[in-house]
């Protein structure tokens, strides 16, 4: 009992801090002066109390608390940077481009928050109002990685194939935002708005003993069809992730979204290493992305592979337990390399474990809202 006990005791400090905090210093210190970044000991405070709560790493029985826990630690971060870096003003409710005029909702705050940039409803009108999502950064210095997006949106949409569009976000616009108090400029992304989809991460938390494997059978292929068609377009995602996978249950849609860390494929077939991993996914990353080596387009086989056996926690039959085992193999040129050929092993693999293809509704209880950045 007291090795148990001991094991819970981060679990239930950091429940205890959470709960008793009635301002976001408490948690992560004193706001610099002058302002900025977040300083790295509040990053790591922060990380910290994330891994301790967060509800996928609950010890037995306790997710409920964990999940309460997070939604305020989390609650308690966006508050603590948005006094430390400021976000978008209430100035700042009309953003006019060469091209179009996006209004802001007006009061509405952040639809959500991501590693890095927080993203924002607005319309525009184009003979009719049109809905968007604005995603700004909230430090300037991750202006790369928010064009490094658009780029790979850009590159999709020229190179891939047409019939795959619906699996990516549809760029809008690319934007430029200067702080009118600091002259600060940061780069922003104008996407197209995406309804009633919920993300991997919304599906676990709605079936933590994983999903039957006949119902991730048509999410795997529509993220090997993902991955592979941005390869062939010469792009690696470098992120897939539970979160940046978002599923329509009812429509069996697919968007791979926040193209953020993506890179762009050299003629060697491999692209720079990843810039940086997603907080608390480390696990779900090859090692290559680890070691900080290139990136190839296996890297996100891997990566769509760890998603499916997230969202199934074990239940896999044993034939297509094997077929994953060789998707994520260490070395990733042992790997396959293209999801568009891949996809057709996996057809043959699940039609000797379950049969011809048919298809299954798909539903999530309705407790489970959709992800904010698919509503």
């Amino acid at each position: 009992m007291s090795t148990e006990q001991d094991a819970t005791a981060p679990f239930d400090e950091a429940l205890h801090l959470i709960a008793l905090a009635d301002d976001p210093t408490a948690l992560f210190g004193p706001l610099p002066e002058g302002g900025g970044d977040p300083p790295p000991a509040a990053t790591a405070a922060y990380r910290r109390l994330a891994r301790l709560v967060h509800p996928d790493r609950a010890p037995a029985g306790r997710a409920g608390e964990a999940a309460t826990a997070f939604t305020r630690l989390t609650t308690c971060w966006s508050r603590y940077r948005d006094l430390v870096e400021g976000g978008l003003g209430l100035d700042d409710l009309t953003l006019v481009t060469r091209a179009r005029t996006y209004h802001v909702r007006h009061g509405s705050g952040p639809l959500a928050r991501g590693d890095i940039a927080d993203l924002y409803e607005v319309r525009h009108k184009d003979g009719v109002w049109r809905e968007a999502v604005l995603k700004l950064p909230r430090s300037h210095r991750d202006n790369d990685l928010v064009m490094a997006e658009a780029e790979a949106l850009g590159r999709l949409r020229e190179r891939g194939r047409e019939r795959y569009r619906a699996f990516y976000p549809d760029l809008v616009e690319r934007i430029r935002h200067r702080d009118a108090a600091t002259g600060v400029e940061r780069r922003g992304n104008v996407l197209g708005r995406l309804r009633g989809f919920h993300s991997l991460a919304d599906v676990r938390r709605a079936y933590p003993d994983g999903i039957d494997p006949r119902d991730a059978a048509w999410m795997w292929r529509r993220l090997l069809v993902a991955v592979g068609n941005a390869a062939r377009a010469g792009v690696v995602h470098g992120a897939v992730v539970p979160e940046h996978v978002l599923i329509h249950p009812e429509r069996h849609g697919l968007v791979l979204i926040d193209w953020c860390y993506s890179v762009t494929v050299g003629a060697a077939r491999t692209a720079p290493h990843v810039p940086a991993m997603v907080p608390h996914r480390e696990d779900l990353y090859p090692p290559e992305v680890l070691d900080r080596r290139p990136a190839v387009p296996a890297t996100d086989v891997f990566m769509a592979t760890r998603c499916v056996e997230y969202v199934t926690a074990g239940r896999l039959p044993r034939p297509l337990r094997a077929f994953a085992r060789g998707c994520r193999l260490p070395a990733p040129e042992r790997r396959p390399v293209d999801g568009l050929v891949l996809l057709g092993e996996l057809d043959e693999a699940l039609e000797r474990v379950f049969g011809p293809r048919r298809f299954r509704p798909f539903h999530l209880p309705a407790r489970h809202p959709p992800s904010p950045t698919g509503r």
